[in-house]
C-alpha cells in the first residue's frame, strides 16, 4: 500500500482539507440565515401591502369552514389566478355567502393553510 511517510502525508492533507472546508462552512452559514431572515421580513412587508382580490364563491362548506373561490391574481402572495379552497380564519365569514357571488377577500398563507381573513361582496 503506501509507506508510512506518504500515508502521514495524505493525512495531513486531508486534516488541511476538512479545516478549510469546516471555516468556509462557518462563514456560509450566517449568511444563509441572514437571507433567511431578509426573505421573512420581505414576507412581512409584502403582507403589509397585501390588498382584496376579487373572486366568485364557487361552493361554501360550514361544515368544515371552507370556501372554493375562482379568483384573480393574489399579487401579495405571487399567486396567479385558479379556483382553489380556502379555509376561512373565522367560520363567520362563511355565513351569508352563497356560490356566484362576486366577492372581494383577503387571504394569508398561515400553518400551512391558505387562510380568507376578510371577505366582503363585490361592488
Amino acid at each position: 500500500m503506501f509507506s508510512i511517510p506518504r500515508r502521514e502525508a495524505i493525512m495531513s492533507n486531508f486534516k488541511q482539507f476538512l479545516s478549510i472546508s469546516a471555516f468556509a462552512l462557518g462563514i456560509s452559514l450566517p449568511m444563509s440565515g441572514f437571507a433567511q431572515a431578509t426573505t421573512e421580513s420581505t414576507k412581512a412587508e409584502a403582507s403589509q401591502h397585501a390588498s382584496l382580490t376579487e373572486g366568485e364563491v364557487k361552493k361554501v362548506d360550514l361544515d368544515n369552514d371552507k370556501v372554493t373561490i375562482k379568483h384573480g391574481d393574489i399579487r401579495h402572495l405571487d399567486m396567479p389566478g385558479m379556483t382553489m379552497v380556502f379555509t376561512a380564519k373565522d367560520k363567520n365569514l362563511l355565513t351569508n355567502l352563497k356560490p356566484g357571488d362576486k366577492v372581494k377577500f383577503m387571504v394569508i398563507h398561515e400553518g400551512g393553510k391558505m387562510m380568507v381573513t376578510d371577505i366582503q361582496p363585490a361592488r
